[in-house]
């Protein structure tokens, strides 16, 4: 999620950056404008000012909404509470698993704790969803839980297990991020386990879950285990997972096109890679295209944009390249490899970390139609991104105090901001 930040990045000295190019060697070269950390183009978006609709929340993270009519949204907060915010109220406590999540709260690192959080499609008849925590060994999982007959209330004793991520030694670079996508499959963002640089390659990595995007299917019929069965441990079993002697309730499917399935080299769960840390990425409402926030190390922030269809498998550089240049020496082989749509700056105050927002779809600002809404954790500033054509165009749109860990959307469409340590949620207003 967060870089720790650092008053010892330099501030902007190069203008432009100009990478060596040797033709024909597979050696590339970039010349990549470096815009001020709050430079705009040219743009007919409104300014905005958010609106503070709850207080005195403890780190939130996450926001959700559950699609099932109700009008709840759903906060999660880093320490393993998911409270529910309702008529621009928080009274209701939906899930406590604080007994059970490293977090800053129980000495664990900064951005370990409860960190994502997913309704399936159908939620309202099925009564379980998803969340992502670090456990207090380390590690991250993936979690099923159920709710009670009381729609407010989940058990946190109903808690199945279906993927546990081992992460390395440091804490930092977990990910985080669930959505399910518009062909119903769970999509999981996962960073590539700490420290600077990813000095284990996970992110390169075809056998390592680190540094990727991944696509499962949760929703099968047999994945499901009620609670009171006798186990809510599911056991991931990889022959099952590929097909063969199916004969036993598994933890998740994989897809059929997931563009790994087939290859011996990739873990089939995958479907990108080359991520540092994809904190929060989301897909577009309308139309399914995916935005991809990946935190950057030490120069560049970046957005990534996956079209609707496209079939998964694409590379996004890390840590071949950082942004649009490349990571760590003058030269390196982009070959295969696909820039990010947009980038700005980390290398100077007051940007230093991405925060991964949503096409704006609702209805109270028509002008922000079809823009993706995004932000920076340090600086507070909150951008919109414009295609025009084959470019992309961003502009501010208001800049904040916040330290901004999360975006999320209503059943309208309409966009909220989490300030982690203000402890406030905000909606998307017109100034």
């Amino acid at each position: 999620m967060i870089k720790p930040f650092s008053l010892s990045k330099t501030g902007m000295a190069i203008a432009f950056i100009l990478i060596t190019a040797v033709v024909g060697t597979g050696i590339f070269s970039l010349l990549l404008p470096q815009l001020p950390a709050f430079a705009q183009d040219e743009s007919n978006l409104p300014e905005i000012s958010p609106l503070l609709v709850a207080a005195g929340l403890e780190r939130p993270v996450g926001i959700a909404h559950a699609a099932d009519g109700s009008g709840r949204l759903f906060i999660v907060e880093q320490q393993g509470q998911i409270l529910i915010l309702e008529a621009q109220r928080v009274e209701t406590s939906f899930l406590d698993i604080r007994d059970r999540v490293a977090s800053p709260a129980s000495g664990g690192g900064n951005e370990q704790g409860l960190l994502g959080l997913a309704f399936p499609p159908d939620y309202a008849e099925k009564g379980y969803f998803y969340v992502y925590y670090t456990m207090r060994t380390g590690d991250n999982v993936l979690s099923r839980f159920f709710t009670t007959e009381n729609p407010n209330l989940a058990d946190p004793n109903s808690e199945e297990q279906i993927l546990t991520f081992p992460h390395p030694q440091y804490q930092n670079h977990n990910g985080g991020q669930l959505a399910f996508g518009p062909d119903g499959y769970l999509y999981i963002g996962v960073g590539d386990g700490g420290s600077g640089g990813d000095p284990f390659g996970n992110a390169q990595n075809p056998a390592s879950l680190n540094g990727k995007l991944l696509r499962i299917d949760v929703e099968m019929e047999t994945s499901i285990y009620k609670p009171g069965s006798g186990s809510n441990t599911i056991i991931w079993d990889f022959n099952c997972l590929n097909g063969a002697g199916i004969n036993y309730p598994s933890a998740y499917l994989i897809p059929a096109d997931n563009p790994f399935r087939d290859d011996p080299e990739y873990r089939p769960e995958i479907w990108a890679l080359g991520l540092r840390n994809p904190w929060r990425f989301s897909f577009d409402r309308e139309n399914g295209d995916l935005y991809i926030a990946d935190v950057g190390q030490d120069r560049w922030e970046e957005i990534n944009y996956q079209p609707a269809g496209s079939g998964g498998g694409q590379n996004y550089g890390w840590n071949i390249l950082e942004g649009k240049e490349c990571y760590g020496s003058v030269s390196c082989d982009p070959d295969g490899l696909i820039l990010p749509v947009h980038v700005y700056p980390n290398s100077s105050s007051p940007n230093c970390s991405i925060t991964g927002g949503y096409v704006y779809r609702g209805d109270e600002i028509p002008a922000l139609e079809g823009v993706y809404i995004f932000g920076d954790f340090c600086s507070g500033s909150i951008w919109g991104l414009q295609r025009d054509g084959d470019t992309w165009k961003q502009a501010l749109l208001t800049s904040t105090s916040f330290m901004i860990s999360a975006f999320g959307e209503d059943e309208q469409g309409e966009i909220y901001i989490a300030d982690m340590i203000g402890g406030g949620i905000y909606k998307l207003n017109l100034k």
